[in-house]
């Protein structure tokens, strides 16, 4: 049975659908908006998927009934004719990708920021590391602790401004996904059959955009992909681990507007 996703919307315009990854919702993507500030024309839709955020965990713990969930809301929302562009990060990449398989010649263009694209037991790992900043340390002294050890895991810089972005853009999903659904999750968290095993070449707009100290998903075998994506960017950024656009915003925010432009 079809449901669909709780989503928060922006602008008008020609459609773009954002699909966020693990355990957090559509407000990790939102720092992405700063991109559209002076490109008007687009309707940008934040989903929150199974188990995350304010959608219920409304169908079957496997990346398949995820991407199904996914295209049940597209259909619902833009109907079976409308162009839309597509981004994903994280697990939410395999999805996107996805949605490049199932709808093909109606995806405009398609960003990945840092996408998982091996299993966890093939994946190549980056490094995780932290860097000295000329901004001043936070202070986590009387913060939560399961959020402090979250935040360390992930920021390369522990700085004021990367907690604030952190509690931010990460804080609110993590403290609202359905547990026991990740965890089943995890347990089918690969999609069946690649998206790219579907089609031969997409041929539209595309970027890519990892990072160097990445030791969730890391940044190797997302250069794999890019034989099936004739026209896509690949960019690993330095000083930058899975929360890439977090911690290379300014770089990120260029990237997505020249990607924009591109399917102007």
């Amino acid at each position: 049975m079809s449901f669909e996703l709780h989503r928060v919307e922006h602008g008008t315009g020609k459609p773009a659908i954002f699909i966020h990854g693990f355990t957090v919702d559509h407000h990790l993507l939102l720092p992405l908006e700063s991109a559209f500030a002076d490109r008007h024309g687009w309707r940008r839709i934040y989903l929150d998927l199974p188990g995350h955020g304010r959608t219920p965990a409304g169908c079957p713990a496997t990346a398949d009934a995820v991407a199904d969930a996914v295209s049940d809301t597209i259909a619902e929302v833009l109907g079976d004719d409308v162009p839309f562009a597509v981004c994903g990060n994280s697990f939410g990449g395999q999805i996107a990708r996805e949605m490049v398989a199932r709808y093909r010649d109606r995806v405009l263009g398609l960003a990945l920021i840092a996408p998982l694209v091996q299993p966890r037991s093939r994946r190549r790992r980056g490094v995780r590391r932290t860097f000295p900043s000329d901004a001043p340390a936070v202070d986590l002294t009387n913060e939560d602790r399961e959020r402090v050890a979250e935040f360390t895991d992930t920021a390369v810089e522990h700085t004021a401004v990367a907690w604030a972005n952190f509690t931010r853009y990460v804080a609110p999903g993590l403290s609202a996904h359905d547990r026991g659904f990740a965890t089943r999750l995890l347990e089918k968290f690969d999609l069946a059959v690649a998206p790219e095993d579907r089609f031969t070449t997409f041929d539209r707009p595309g970027l890519m955009v990892t990072g160097r100290q990445d030791d969730g998903v890391g940044y190797e075998d997302q250069f794999d992909l890019l034989s099936s994506y004739p026209r896509m960017t690949y960019v690993a950024l330095d000083r930058a681990g899975h929360n890439v656009h977090l911690d290379q915003p300014e770089i990120t925010r260029a990237l997505v507007g020249e990607w924009l432009d591109k399917m102007a």
